[in-house]
């Protein structure tokens, strides 16, 4: 009961109120429309208000009645009138008795959210990484090198290396602090292009560089090739979590939808790709109009991410929404369905 109270709210404040068109509740005719996994009040939002920014401020206003913002889960139906929607209670009736018309308005939801992950991201090199090898030296010892361009490895047939072999390429940059502990989470690691082995000594071998996406240079590791072009999926969370964006790929500290970041939250925290985390920030009360002691005010929600990749203890996260500027350092939740 109380699951459809909330589903309910929810719902309602996310369509928003109607206008009567001259037809009582009991006389409109709603549409029935059928949860698949991949749902969220984002998605709902933009299908049926054509306006995906309005979740953060409804959730944000509603916190103390909408605890989740994930109470709708797959195979569940709504009811969706002008002005509210209301979960189907599957108690009400029994198969095959559902009226024909209401059969015909079934509305199956969208193909599942998906987001692109192209392999650019970059991530956190946490402690006990290896890198496969690295470039020891250019071609003419050139300061800088990028596509068709000789380098030389220290990799070779002692190592299993072969002819045609190809090899990811990145550069490690500074180390990253968490910013309220101040520990050291990682170094900050950007990928550079790929190269591939055009003739292999025991010890080193010769590679061309097949394609570059920055600069490149002697002291950068490599890590054999692997196409991490893919569909991140939304997954829904086993669990509550809360941490912080420790750092963004750019190095900026002011972000928006479409900028890659990375968390303090990983595979020990129980974080996996697909999982959906908002964005929050603690408000303070003005001092010159408190006049006695307040309760803590409600967190705003400013914007959504979408892990793409999780290390042992960090994680990769694209920044999918934004209703105001993100920084680093703020805080990010993870919540739970509770079924």
């Amino acid at each position: 009961m109380v699951r459809t109270k909330l589903v309910t709210l929810t719902m309602a404040l996310l369509l928003g109120v109607g206008t009567l068109c001259g037809a009582s509740f009991a006389q409109e005719e709603p549409t029935i429309y059928v949860i698949k996994q991949g749902d969220t009040l984002w998605g709902l939002s933009e299908q049926f208000m054509k306006d995906p920014h309005t979740w953060p401020d409804l959730w944000a206003r509603n916190r103390e009645g909408i605890t989740n913002p994930h109470l709708i889960f797959p195979g569940q139906k709504l009811r969706i009138f002008a002005d509210r929607v209301e979960i189907v209670d599957e108690r009400e009736a029994k198969p095959g008795t559902q009226p024909a018309k209401e059969q015909d308005l079934i509305r199956e939801a969208s193909v599942e959210r998906l987001f692109t992950v192209t392999g650019g991201e970059g991530f956190l090199q946490e402690d006990g990484f290896k890198p496969a090898g690295h470039i020891i030296s250019t071609f003419q010892n050139r300061e800088i090198v990028g596509e068709d361009d000789i380098v030389y490895i220290d990799i070779g047939k002692g190592h299993g290396a072969k002819i045609g072999n190809r090899y990811a390429i990145y550069r490690k940059l500074a180390p990253v602090s968490h910013p309220v502990t101040n520990q050291i989470l990682g170094e900050r690691v950007i990928p550079l292009g790929f190269l591939q082995l055009t003739q292999v000594e025991p010890d080193v071998s010769k590679a061309i560089i097949t394609r570059s996406f920055q600069e490149i240079s002697a002291g950068a590791f490599i890590m054999p090739y692997k196409d991490k072009r893919r569909e991140v999926a939304l997954k829904a969370a086993t669990r509550d979590l809360t941490g912080y964006i420790v750092e963004s790929r750019t190095g900026n500290k002011a972000l928006s939808a479409g900028d890659v970041v990375y968390l303090d939250l990983g595979k020990r925290h129980g974080l996996a790709e697909g999982n959906m985390l908002y964005v929050t920030r603690d408000i303070q009360p003005d001092p010159k109009f408190v006049t006695g002691p307040i309760d803590k005010l409600p967190a705003d929600v400013v914007g959504a991410l979408v892990v793409v990749e999780t290390g042992e203890h960090t994680a990769t996260a694209l920044i999918i929404k934004s209703i105001d500027t993100i920084y680093l350092g703020d805080r990010v939740e993870l919540t739970r369905n509770n079924k």
